[in-house]
């Protein structure tokens, strides 16, 4: 079973952070990323650029709108994500309790309902 894992934080800056600390987390995210590679459940990880430099893009009245700046209006912001491919959920929680992350903000588990692979939707589970 698919899942991403929805990395949500507060979104400091570099020079907020200090280079001990952005190095440490850093190394941390990497030792992360190693593990879930290593026990071959990991099937990519992205980490977003900062949400200043994010584009929203909807409709109203028929009307394409596009805006800067995230969507949500939050505190923590969607800092990256790891798609996991794991036997159940209980593989995916405990996957998302070693992330980094979960010290300082949330990880949001979320399964895959279909996906796209060479040409054509594929479903994973029924989409609600």
């Amino acid at each position: 079973m698919r899942y991403t894992l929805l990395l949500h934080y507060p979104e400091p800056t570099a020079a907020d952070l200090g280079p001990e600390a952005l190095e440490q987390g850093m190394r941390a995210f990497q030792a992360y990323a190693r593990a879930l590679d290593d026990a071959g459940v990991l099937a990519s990880a992205e980490v977003l650029a900062a949400s200043q430099l994010t584009t929203t893009v909807s409709r109203a009245d028929g009307e394409l709108v596009v805006q800067d700046g995230p969507f949500a209006d939050t505190k923590e912001r969607l800092g990256g994500t790891f798609v996991i491919d794991v036997p159940d959920l209980d593989a995916a929680i405990d996957w998302a309790a070693q992330a980094p992350s979960v010290a300082w903000g949330h990880v949001e588990i979320r399964p895959t309902a279909t996906r796209y692979v060479d040409g054509a939707w594929q479903g994973t589970q029924p989409v609600r």
